[in-house]
């Protein structure tokens, strides 16, 4: 037995357990970066998807039923959000506080890539 091992305690144990698994320490990292780099052509993707539908054809030729179900600041708030909790996850020292951040992040970005998508 090595006198490392025998020293570690449980948490640095379930630590490394959970690096290994994919859910701390780079990987947390790797996906938040996907996913913020994702976001970016997503939400192009998203608007020309809104403009393919009736309601914004009819909207952009008549005028006529121009609104949105849910409110412009929302993607702004989404947007914010999931840039802070981009760095976070980035710069957190601690993995549970990594994990939370992704989270966070990818529920923010899903948030403002749903007011792209209620303007169809």
């Amino acid at each position: 037995m090595n006198t490392t091992e025998s020293r570690s305690t449980p948490a640095t144990k379930e630590m490394r357990a959970t690096e290994r698994a994919g859910f701390g320490g780079r990987s947390s990292r790797f996906w938040s970066v996907l996913a913020a780099v994702l976001f970016v052509p997503a939400a192009p993707a998203a608007g020309v998807l809104t403009l393919a539908s009736e309601r914004a054809g009819r909207c952009m030729t008549y005028g006529e039923q121009c609104g949105s179900s849910l409110p412009g600041w929302l993607f702004v708030w989404g947007v914010a959000l999931g840039g802070v909790a981009c760095v976070v996850a980035l710069a957190a020292p601690a993995v549970r506080v990594r994990r939370v951040a992704l989270i966070a992040q990818l529920l923010a970005e899903c948030v403002a890539l749903m007011v792209i998508l209620s303007y169809a």
